[in-house]
């Protein structure tokens, strides 16, 4: 199937250096070899593969030439500048990586100015509708919350492929990734920190806590956190304080690019779907069009929260609140909204007798709808 990050490269494949990075499995290496009918290709989780690499010896006739894991090779962005450097485009040169690729800077590698980057997601139901044409998109989203957006899981469509398939992958991330990249030896601690995650997506989380329950510092939690992000298992969303009298500065929320993964009611995985599904449109504008947008939630210290707020120019301009089944407008809207005068607010719920706007400009609209023509202000 075509991907929604295909026509973007096309575009961009003879300017510069492509680099497309992601979670394992979420579809880079195919969308990569359908973006030419010819290419020369190499992994470097082959010796072979690697073996040519150090020998530059590719053939120079194919239009593209793609570089699978390349970030395994040591000093790979030296190397990379030194070829772009001294042969050019074309052969137009893609570069994935199952590690966010900027997190492996040596002094002296520095890339700048020879690349664009693109970030993948898994599919979300923007991408299902435009691409799949779906008869039914509901059925479309049950099937997304119950085995996550990863192309092989969620176009199998069944619970048995899925168990077997989240493992293997995770396994491959802990057992094999987290090694090579990062040369992190206590894979059975953070595995353990990956399950007490799964239980505590939507819920703002203490690193202290955390220290506890896995028996060791707040530093050795934030560090594994960040290995865990560098290596698109989940990502973090910070509350945000800024001009907002008794909101919360720390307790950050983590969710999983794998939506399946969450372990809580309907309700927590529809909060996970939606934050991919914002996270996957804010990288696609800034990686895309050069927009530059952030993700935050809104907390104060009463307990009062907005589930998702957009950070435009260091402003709020989108508040996103998540329901099940729930056709009234939540009251934490009119206590935020006073700080943010003239702010979007949206209410997703799954299951909604009918769609609603309020005289304030808040609306309550059906997840299937919002989020498959999710825009942002």
């Amino acid at each position: 199937m075509e991907r929604y990050l295909s026509e973007n490269i096309q575009e961009d494949l003879n300017k510069k250096i492509i680099l497309l990075t992601g979670p394992r499995q979420v579809g880079k290496t195919t969308l990569s070899k359908m973006l030419s009918n010819e290419f020369d290709y190499f992994n470097m989780d082959s010796a072979e593969d690697r073996l040519s690499i150090q020998k530059k010896s590719w053939d120079r006739s194919k239009p593209l030439l793609i570089f699978d894991e390349l970030h395994k090779v040591k000093k790979w962005k030296s190397w990379l500048k030194g070829v772009y450097d001294t042969e050019g485009i074309p052969p137009s040169i893609l570069v994935t990586g199952s590690a966010k690729l900027d997190t492996y800077k040596k002094v002296g590698d520095s890339l700048a100015g020879r690349f664009f980057q693109f970030r993948m997601h898994p599919l979300d139901l923007k991408e299902i509708q435009r691409f799949l044409n779906p008869e039914k998109l509901e059925d479309e989203l049950d099937r997304l919350l119950a085995f996550g957006g990863f192309p092989e899981p969620f176009l199998n469509g069944t619970q048995r492929f899925y168990n077997r398939w989240k493992k293997s992958h995770l396994d491959i991330i802990l057992k094999q990734d987290l090694i090579d990249l990062e040369n992190v030896q206590q894979i059975s601690q953070i595995e353990m920190l990956i399950q007490l995650l799964k239980e505590r997506v939507g819920s703002p989380v203490s690193y202290s806590s955390l220290a506890r329950d896995l028996q060791c510092s707040d530093k050795t939690v934030k560090r594994w956190l960040t290995i865990l992000e560098n290596m698109y298992v989940v990502f973090k969303v910070p509350p945000f304080h800024k001009n907002i009298a008794r909101a919360i500065q720390k307790a950050p929320k983590f969710y999983f690019y794998d939506t399946g993964q969450v372990m809580g009611d309907s309700g927590c995985r529809l909060e996970n779907a939606v934050a991919c599904a914002l996270k996957k449109e804010i990288q696609f504008r800034e990686d895309c069009y050069g927009e530059s947008r952030s993700l935050s939630y809104l907390r104060n210290k009463e307990g009062r929260e907005i589930d998702f707020c957009i950070i435009s120019e260091n402003r709020p301009s989108l508040m996103v609140e998540v329901k099940w089944n729930e056709n009234s407008l939540s009251p934490n809207f009119k206590i935020f909204e006073k700080f943010f005068p003239g702010i979007q607010m949206i209410q997703v719920s799954k299951k909604l007798n009918r769609e609603k706007t309020f005289p304030n400009g808040a609306q309550i609209r059906q997840a299937v709808n919002w989020l498959s023509e999710l825009t942002l202000p």
